[in-house]
């Protein structure tokens, strides 16, 4: 438990950085769940768009220290295979 006014302060300041990290993996998670949709449905077209929107969302969080830049890198490696993979 904090005991200094500085330390609640960090404990304050961890708490809404938190909440912002948790919204924006959330969202790009999201984002990632509708590539895997379409992928799933077999529309190509729309998978490819969805991955359009959802690169720009992963590489947002890179940015943002949430994910690192290889693991976003690989998931839309995958992502994209997946959908080179569709016919």
């Amino acid at each position: 438990m904090a005991n200094t006014k500085s330390a609640k302060g960090k404990v304050r300041e961890i708490s809404n950085k938190t909440e912002i990290n948790k919204s924006v993996r959330n969202r790009y998670r999201t984002y990632i769940k509708k590539v895997e949709l379409n992928i799933v449905k077999g529309d190509k077209i729309k998978a490819q768009d969805a991955l359009k929107s959802a690169e720009s969302e992963i590489m947002s969080a890179v940015s943002k220290k949430i994910v690192h830049k290889n693991t976003a890198s690989r998931k839309i490696s995958r992502l994209s295979r997946k959908i080179k993979e569709l016919k």
